[in-house]
């Protein structure tokens, strides 16, 4: 959930309402894909939910315990996995690289434009066996607080002394600019009897979540335009009135709308839908 969201909208929000309706993975694989997507609206990466879901019900309930067989699972690979193993389980040898961690271990021993596997070769050697979750939560409370990616309060760091980076910090924080695709989307919106069209997306931006129908662009039932970012998409979002919907639509009722298994983007064209 933290992956796109902050912090406080994930504590304060999303993670209290959905563990008090999935309490338990056993009650998340006995639930509808929908009710999930609905809980997840406006998290992105909409992926994470479905990968979720199919955990609960590949694992009936009960997650495994080692590395190699939470791998195994849909949406785990070695941050997730160690994380489990070493916060939940506390297994005494894992190690955990998250992107503070990354920051910490890169600066300590001046690791300059190296392969992920590395890095995590450098946190097991680095790594306190004999209180391994208390290290990897130090690390993480480090990187955040103290090993910032700008101005880093290095006179504060307990590791001050042995940094190897310390000098030229800024030097390993340097990311790639991140590159968006340009697009622009066509949506229709009919309304009738207090209720909205809508479609399951067949692409993979929105695959299996309700969006608008998508229509071709005719200027004379223009409605009006805005812009969505989603992951590294850049969209410019323009909207229609449709005379007529096709048979396989979803009707939706207007007051039930924000409930519904719908991403963010589909929830900003709300305020055209007062034009009808």
């Amino acid at each position: 959930m933290l992956q796109q969201t902050q912090v406080s909208r994930v504590e304060e929000e999303y993670f209290p309402r959905f563990l008090e309706k999935f309490p338990t993975l056993e009650r998340l694989s006995q639930a509808p894909l929908d009710d999930i997507l609905a809980l997840w609206s406006g998290l992105g990466y909409y992926r994470r939910a479905k990968n979720l879901h199919s955990c609960a019900q590949l694992t009936q309930g009960k997650l495994p315990k080692t590395l190699k067989e939470l791998k195994k699972l849909p949406g785990i690979g070695d941050y997730t996995a160690s994380a489990i193993c070493s916060f939940a389980l506390e297994q005494s040898a894992i190690c955990v690289v998250d992107t503070n961690i990354a920051r910490v271990l890169k600066r300590h021993f001046a690791l300059l434009e190296v392969k992920d596997s590395l890095i995590w070769e450098y946190a097991q050697k680095f790594l306190n066996t004999k209180r391994a979750r208390a290290h990897n939560l130090a690390l993480m409370d480090l990187g955040s607080m103290v090993c910032t990616p700008k101005n880093p309060s290095c006179l504060k760091c307990p590791l001050h002394e042995s940094c190897q980076g310390k000098e030229e910090a800024e030097l390993y924080t340097k990311v790639k600019k991140k590159e968006y695709i340009s697009m622009e989307l066509y949506f229709g919106i009919y309304i009738k009897d207090k209720k909205i069209a809508l479609e399951y997306s067949k692409d993979n931006m929105y695959k299996d979540m309700l969006v608008l129908p998508s229509v071709d662009p005719i200027e004379e039932n223009f409605l009006g335009t805005f812009k969505h970012s989603y992951t590294k998409y850049k969209l410019d979002v323009k909207l229609y009135t449709i005379s007529e919907p096709s048979e396989d639509v979803v009707w939706i009722a207007l007051d039930a709308f924000n409930d519904a298994p719908i991403s963010s983007l589909t929830k900003k064209a709300q305020k055209f839908f007062y034009d009808f």
